[in-house]
């Protein structure tokens, strides 16, 4: 399997393997319960990890010329 593909994996982890342990009110991050601030983390790092992943599969740079 390829190194991109295993990126996908990664949300996966930091989401539900980490959960049990971020699972808590206090501190308050920018004004959230650490548990939203986590959660609102990763839809964000989810993202960038999705642009990383379609930059780097070489089945999306078929049509570009450099």
């Amino acid at each position: 399997m390829k190194i991109i593909y295993i990126l996908s994996l990664v949300p996966f982890i930091g989401i539900l393997g980490f959960l049990p342990f971020v699972n808590r009110i206090e501190p308050y991050v920018l004004g959230m319960p650490f548990y939203m601030f986590w959660m609102a983390m990763w839809v964000v790092l989810t993202s960038v990890i999705l642009g990383i992943m379609y930059k780097l599969d070489p089945r999306n740079q078929e049509g570009e010329q450099e």
